[in-house]
């Protein structure tokens, strides 16, 4: 078993930070039942970023982020939209938007593909082992560039949660409450869905827009049976994070060897792994047959 280098531990820093910045908004958007959301966003932001490629002719950061955000929001808006006009249920609506944008990034990326230095692969997948190749030079320390900008990301939403944390738990517990006190439902839901639109843009380059959504959702889903309490829930869902991001890279250098076989994709592992986590959790918490056996509070 060959010892780890500074390329895997900044592969594994940078899953980490990628996956505990998904996992705080991932927590209230499963709070909210509003998991799918983060399923929409992650996919519908694909056009956003497939246009800022048509305009720019290059992988600007600063334009990718613009059309990735805008296409966020975007579709929120119109699920929301959707379901108010049209009196469908919210998930059909989230069904229509993100099905619907996704594969006009899905064309546009294949009609750019030629002129665009852009592989659909690492859209769809991420290359989270190449991001120690790009690095930049910071305190005199070279950092990899996607571990810069996911750990700026995963301070952001810390700053958010902080900041509006009581405001935010209203939203999701009591909305009315939250309106009668003066916090407007409205914003706190365009701003969560800010926050998921960010994240995934930031995690695109890392681990692609499919992973991502394991990211958002798994670790804050496995927090839930775990704990019963807001602040607990979003430190164990950050800690769950890390955990699959170290677990999983290292799943997928070693594992493979043992067969005979070279390493397998480093992003798609640590789903696995967060997967297997949430399995556990589920298995523990079945085997508890009253509130009182787990410790567990209600929320919120």
């Amino acid at each position: 078993m060959n010892s780890w280098t500074s390329i895997d531990v900044w592969i594994v820093i940078t899953g980490a930070l990628c996956a505990m910045a998904c996992a705080l908004p991932g927590c209230f958007l499963v709070l909210r039942r509003m998991s799918m959301m983060g399923d929409a966003i992650s996919h519908a932001v694909l056009p956003g970023l497939a246009i800022a490629f048509l305009v720019t002719g290059q992988r600007a950061s600063v334009p990718m982020f613009i059309g990735a955000v805008a296409a966020g929001l975007l579709t929120a808006f119109f699920t929301q939209w959707i379901h108010r006009s049209a009196r469908v249920d919210e998930g059909a609506a989230m069904g229509v938007v993100f099905t619907s944008l996704f594969a006009i990034g899905l064309v546009i990326i294949v009609k750019a593909a030629d002129h665009v230095d852009l592989d659909p692969g690492c859209v769809l997948y991420g290359a989270i082992e190449l991001t120690p190749l790009d690095a930049v030079m910071l305190l005199g320390m070279e950092i990899p560039r996607a571990a810069l900008v996911n750990g700026g990301v995963l301070m952001f939403n810390i700053l958010i949660v902080v900041l509006l944390f009581k405001e935010l738990r209203l939203a999701c517990f009591d909305p009315g409450l939250a309106a009668t006190l003066g916090f407007s439902p409205g914003f706190l839901h365009y701003l969560l869905m800010s926050m998921v639109a960010v994240t995934t843009v930031a995690a695109f380059e890392s681990v692609g827009s499919i992973i991502v959504i394991a990211m958002l959702i798994v670790p804050a889903a496995t927090a839930q049976l775990l704990t019963r309490r807001l602040l607990p829930m979003l430190l164990v869902s950050a800690g769950l994070a890390a955990s699959a991001a170290v677990l999983g890279h290292a799943a997928a250098v070693w594992l493979p060897s043992l067969a005979g076989f070279p390493p397998t994709s480093t992003a798609g592992t640590m789903a696995f792994v967060s997967g297997v986590l949430f399995l556990v959790a589920m298995i523990a918490g079945s085997m508890c047959t009253t509130k009182a056996d787990t410790g567990c509070k209600e929320f919120p």
